[in-house]
């Protein structure tokens, strides 16, 4: 998911999406991937034409496109990028609402308990080596980028700015997340865990360890086999309950969470008695589809 605003630099993606023909290529991205040559085919138009469109359609953000070896050629495959763009218009000075934000980089975790497949990596190399949780230990982890394991949890502290007579409303977390195969594996589900201050608010249950095409920041040294991009979840614990990308989760509301006059905590488990245990991959900044690490905010009053 792409989350915008008004800001200008979204330009080239709202460029993207004013066109008829475009709508159609994504439109026909949404089937399978293609070349230029089929998209032509298919639109009844020149390649340079298509080419063009494809251009301003991967300047958007909206597809990814890759030189593939194929049939004694090369072609260049295109394919969708995202699957969902959210917009969020500006507020007037009565809607606003006043919130702290935290961004934790994914290394920052206080204690954990993970099980292989795992291991960690920062933005230029892997931290120790594959599937030894010892590794977990490693001072280095404080600057990693993306995190895996196949059962078990990390968690983090994070710090409480709500001043006394303050009053809690909603708390939002947002990150990219995914499952996690040997390898990779489209279908490869997994019931990951969310908790706060060691309330369960409720799991999602990961389609798969994505790897069809790389992340669209993962750097260039990392190999096309494993771990490439997740979804980015929004999680709003809210008086009325916990809702996922907008869709209830549970009935947890802000009052069920016991307040700590100091810290939040953050768990994010695959416990091995789950239905799916399928692990879990935590990509932060420099890593995957979406340029960003935890972000954990309060909204008060």
């Amino acid at each position: 998911m792409i989350q915008t605003t008004t800001d200008r630099k979204w330009l080239p993606l709202y460029e993207a999406l004013a066109s008829d023909v475009r709508l159609k290529i994504l439109e026909l991205l949404a089937e399978k991937e293609m070349n230029v040559k089929e998209l032509a085919h298919m639109l009844e138009l020149s390649s340079a034409i298509v080419t063009m469109h494809v251009k301003k359609l991967e300047a958007g953000g909206l597809i990814q496109t890759a030189l593939v070896r194929k049939q004694g050629g090369t072609h260049k495959m295109c394919k969708l990028a995202i699957s969902r763009i959210e917009m969020r218009l500006p507020q007037s000075i009565e809607q606003l609402r006043a919130f702290d934000e935290v961004a934790i980089p994914v290394g920052h975790y206080t204690h954990f308990d993970v099980h292989p497949t795992c291991g960690l990596a920062t933005a230029d190399h892997v931290i120790g080596q594959y599937d030894d949780p010892r590794f977990f230990f490693e001072p280095e982890r404080m600057h990693a980028k993306i995190l895996w394991f196949g059962s078990g949890f990390v968690e983090y502290r994070i710090p409480n700015y709500m001043l006394p007579g303050q009053t809690l409303e909603e708390i939002e977390i947002s990150l990219e997340i995914g499952s996690e195969a040997p390898g990779i594996e489209a279908n490869w589900p997994s019931d990951i865990h969310f908790y706060v201050n060691d309330t369960l608010l409720g799991y999602w249950t990961s389609p798969g360890d994505s790897g069809q095409g790389r992340g669209q920041l993962t750097p260039a040294w990392w190999p096309d086999s494993i771990n490439q991009y997740g979804w980015l979840k929004i999680i709003r614990v809210t008086e009325q309950g916990t809702f996922l990308d907008g869709q209830q989760l549970s009935a947890v509301s802000i009052k069920d969470i016991p307040m700590s006059r100091n810290e939040w905590t953050l768990r994010l488990e695959v416990p091995n008695h789950a239905a799916h245990v399928g692990g879990l991959t935590l990509y932060g900044e420099g890593f995957g589809n979406y340029n960003r690490d935890i972000l954990f905010r309060t909204y008060r009053r």
